[in-house]
Order: C-alpha cells, then sequence, then structure tokens
C-alpha cells in the first residue's frame, strides 16, 4: 500500500522547472557531526535558511516504489557556500523501503514503526555549525548556519550526505532521494500543505493501529481517510483482527 505516493507525485510541481545539481551519496563526503544539540547565536551566524519570516518546510515521504531508485542528493537554488542572506528553505526526503502494508495484515505495524524510525532521524543528524530548529507541528524547520561553518566551505551535498548516513542505519531503508530547496519561487505554500498531509497520513496509521473505531460518521479523520487511497481499507482490515 503506497499512502504517500500522491504527494511524491507532486514534489516536482511545486518545485517547478528548476535547474537541479546532482550528488551520489558518498559516506566519506559527511560534514563533521558534533554528535548533540548545539548553539549558533546570531552574533555568530552567516546566515539562516527559513529566516525573517520565510517559508521553511521539511517532509519525509515513505514509498517502494521507483520514486528512489538510488541514494542522491538534489538541490534546487543556491548552495549553502553561495548563500548570502535569509533564504526559503525546504527539506524533503523520499525515502524507498522493504516493508508494505496491504500484503499482509502482519506488515502493518512493521510499517508504522519504519515510519517512526525516519521521522527520528531528523532529531539525530548535527552538522557542526548548522544548528536546525524544528516544529512539527508547523512542519517548520529552519536552520541557523554559522560564520565558521560557512568559511570552512559548508554544502548541502555534505549535509545530505550526513543525513543518509543516518537513515541507512535502518536496513528496511533501500535508497534515500534527499531535496533542498532554497529557490525563491518554488511554490512553498504547496509544499507546507503536503507536509501536514503526511503528518495526517502517519497520525491517522498509528490511530488505527491503536484500535480506532469503525463509525466513520464520528470519526475526526474521515476526510484524510477518504482522501488517501488505501488508509480506509488498512482500517477496516485492522479492526477484523
Amino acid at each position: 500500500m503506497e499512502l504517500y505516493n500522491s504527494i511524491i507525485e507532486k514534489i516536482d510541481s511545486h518545485i517547478g522547472d528548476k535547474e537541479t545539481r546532482r550528488f551520489e551519496y558518498n559516506p566519506e563526503r559527511c560534514w563533521e557531526d558534533v554528535g548533540g544539540n548545539q548553539l549558533v547565536m546570531m552574533k555568530e551566524a552567516a546566515y539562516e535558511l527559513g529566516g525573517d519570516n520565510k517559508p521553511a518546510v521539511n517532509y519525509a515521504c515513505v514509498t517502494s516504489g521507483d520514486y528512489a531508485d538510488r541514494d542522491e542528493i538534489l538541490v534546487y537554488g543556491p548552495d549553502l557556500s553561495e548563500i548570502k542572506g535569509s533564504v526559503p528553505f525546504a527539506r524533503i526526503a523520499i525515502i524507498k523501503v522493504d516493508i508494505l502494508a496491504g500484503e499482509g495484515e502482519e506488515d502493518t505495524e512493521p510499517l508504522f514503526r519504519a515510519i517512526q524510525d525516519i521521522d527520528f532521524v531528523k532529531y539525530h543528524v548535527y552538522p557542526k555549525g548548522y544548528m536546525i530548529r524544528s516544529s512539527s507541528d508547523s512542519h517548520r524547520e529552519q536552520v541557523r548556519v554559522s560564520k565558521e561553518a560557512a568559511s570552512r566551505g559548508i554544502t548541502f551535498e555534505q549535509v545530505g550526505n550526513s543525513y543518509i548516513r543516518q537513515y541507512k542505519q535502518n536496513p528496511n531503508i533501500k535508497a534515500v532521494k534527499l531535496i533542498f530547496v532554497t529557490t525563491d519561487d518554488a511554490d512553498f505554500a504547496a509544499m507546507r500543505a503536503d507536509a501536514k498531509k503526511t503528518r495526517d497520513i502517519t497520525l491517522t496509521l498509528s490511530k488505527i493501529l491503536e484500535g480506532m473505531a469503525t463509525d466513520c460518521r464520528t470519526c475526526n479523520l474521515k476526510e484524510i481517510c477518504d482522501e488517501v487511497e488505501g488508509l480506509k481499507e488498512l482500517h477496516f482490515g485492522q479492526s477484523k483482527k
């Protein structure tokens, strides 16, 4: 069951016809990781991704399709070494996995566990001089880049390698396509809406596994179940256990 594919299929249209820089995953080219939370003060900052009230979006979509057939990093817009001031920002991960709900009832819970593990990755990557501030409620990810990191030539390729290295610790993950967007004319409102929808799908899947009621008339998640192909079937299939 491909719950997130309809979202994945819209990503290119949100970014538009932009020049792309593409990098193959190379674990030898990761940016230095400090292993824990860090504080970059404003006086130490070169710039912010999503700063000055500019858009900043983050979401991850899981699939078993051909949307991510190899580990790679795509950059749309200025790279970290080219940015001089605050810019809009999006980081989108398309993650190919082995586990699919719908091939058997026993696969549903492992799928959800894999999705949870993937979501936790963003809290376990700490590139030096790249301070990440995330809000799951607003689907926002804002980054403050230090002057030191900028002067040392930090790039999205290196940061992307760090993320993919963390993702690949999960044996169910077969490939990761990591997308960074800093171009001004991407449709960040549409990306933010899809980030919310991604979160709603995951929340609904969680509720299904908890044994939510099967009376659709009283369910506050009916709208997302009706919209996403396969969720309702998964819900009623789970209730038969």
